[in-house]
């Protein structure tokens, strides 16, 4: 077969694009598809606010601390092995949160998908670069965005259609026949490659997934707790501590997992601080939000995700344009502008929320929040890439997602605890005090993102590699292995 000796005719194009799609698609959408399922986890298996977030971050935090991680080991050992195996751990482990007696133990596996996605997920757009002809790389690589945005919009609404017309645990048991269709085929169709050379950073990885899980269990102790309770207090100090420790090794060690001098450029410092707080205002929301339309409003799952698709789908309509505004302004007053929209959005929504709130009054809100979403996305991976040079954009692209993904971890945590602290579940009118002031805190996040991204330096054509600073020479991929490519990592 072609695809077996590097090559790719047409069809090996169509199928290694369909393989990876599919599994993007999954894993982009257990980030938010558990969502508008919250109320109906909780009616079934019990638990309260604290276990409901973990069923959220046990996912967000696994994925992405070990996301850099998997896209080494997949560099290593072999990239269509990799990605099998985390295919294969991520379908396991979503018929064992299927199949949960226990709010303990949908957790511990919502986990393990993590686990599954952070090995598999890197590895797609690689494995896309190795096999497409570049001549065709582009309109595959738009393809493969679409998808997964597809994802990402319709996760509330699939969540909630599964929750409502068949059971929660469908949101999980959806990924197992197509995790088990995907296997033989990418076994089959994909091809092996390797860059036997790629570092792995185990010390890293220990300390940033002790680091972000300390504070995060403090954030989400917070409720039960106090703030100044022994539990809490130590879960901050000592997680602060070895994230400072991880910060140390960032800047000393020869290979890190996260090399800190990426931060000492504007660009990239500018671009990631504000995909972090906009993941954390944004995911933190849809958190409380999802809750809100049901146990606030009174609407079904599926009628919760419907109403939800303005703000979550706009993203398909508007980032076409958003890409077009984006190459001709240049992509920082397209980022700046869409984060100051999203925030907007999200203030808006805080001004309404009450019990009984139509729908037309929360339709504004949705639509500028939605359009600020796509505004965002579409240069953000472009002014990513731009800000390093050519050879480090696998490890850029790999650092700007996890650390959108801790964003959102964080976001729901501390999001969560000032729902906590003002409201609760005990009637729609708690629950719309304890959301209004979160959601004024999103907003805030969101904002103050906006204002980080006018760090990033003005430029036109984004989405071209920026010359500075200049790359030592051509960069050539190690040849230590047939079918060998550089890394790409991404999520």
């Amino acid at each position: 077969m072609h695809e077996r000796h590097g090559t790719a005719d047409r069809g090996g194009t169509v199928w290694v694009l369909v393989i990876t799609s599919v599994a993007a698609f999954m894993a982009a959408l257990d980030n938010l598809v558990v969502t508008t399922a919250l109320p109906s986890i909780r009616e079934s298996l019990g638990g309260g606010l604290e276990e409901l977030e973990w069923t959220v971050n046990a996912y967000t935090l696994t994925f992405a601390v070990l996301l850099m991680l998997g896209a080494a080991l997949g560099d290593r050992y072999g990239r269509r092995r990799l990605f099998m195996a985390g295919l294969a751990v991520f379908t396991a482990a979503s018929a064992a949160a299927a199949l949960s007696p226990g709010i303990e133990e949908l957790i511990a596996f919502r986990a393990v998908q993590g686990v599954g996605a952070a090995i598999m997920m890197p590895l797609t757009l690689t494995l896309i670069g190795h096999t497409v002809p570049p001549e065709r790389r582009g309109a595959a690589l738009g393809v493969f965005g679409a998808v997964t945005g597809v994802a990402v919009a319709g996760g509330p609404l699939i969540g909630g259609a599964l929750t409502e017309h068949i059971s929660w645990q469908w949101i999980f048991w959806l990924n197992v026949p197509i995790g088990l269709v995907l296997l033989p085929l990418a076994r089959l169709r994909l091809t092996e490659s390797y860059a036997p050379k790629a570092p792995l950073d185990i010390r890293g990885t220990v300390l940033v997934s002790a680091g972000l899980f300390g504070i995060v269990y403090a954030l989400v102790n917070t409720a039960s707790h106090g703030w100044t309770s022994p539990l809490v207090l130590t879960g901050l100090i000592a997680g602060t501590a070895l994230l400072g420790l991880f910060v140390r090794h960032g800047l000393r060690a020869e290979n890190p997992m996260l090399p800190m001098r990426l931060f000492r450029g504007r660009a990239f410092l500018g671009i990631n601080a504000a995909s972090l707080l906009m993941f954390f205002g944004m995911f933190g929301s849809i958190f409380l939000l999802s809750q809100f339309l049901q146990n606030g409003l009174g609407h079904s799952p599926t009628e919760a995700g419907l109403r939800m698709l303005p703000w979550t789908a706009m993203p398909i309509l508007v980032a076409p344009l958003a890409g077009h505004l984006s190459d001709r302004f240049g992509g920082r007053p397209v980022v700046v502008t869409g984060l100051a929209l999203q925030a907007v959005g999200l203030a808006l929504f805080a001004l309404i929320v009450e019990p009984g709130v139509g729908y037309p009054v929360q339709l504004p809100a949705l639509i500028i929040g939605g359009v600020g979403m796509a505004m965002y996305f579409a240069p953000a991976a472009s002014l990513v890439l731009s800000s390093v040079r050519p050879a480090e954009q696998g490890i850029a692209s790999g650092a700007n997602n996890a650390l959108r993904e801790v964003g959102g971890a964080l976001g729901v945590s501390v999001l969560a605890a000032v729902f906590a602290a003002q409201g609760g579940y005990g009637s729609p009118r708690l629950f719309a005090d304890g959301t209004m002031p979160a959601l004024w805190i999103g907003a805030g996040a969101v904002a103050l993102g906006a204002l980080v991204a006018l760090l990033i330096p003005g430029r036109r054509g984004v989405g071209r590699p920026t010359p500075e600073p200049a790359a030592p020479g051509p960069v050539e991929p190690e040849r230590g292995r047939p079918g060998q490519e550089p890394r790409a990592v991404a999520a």
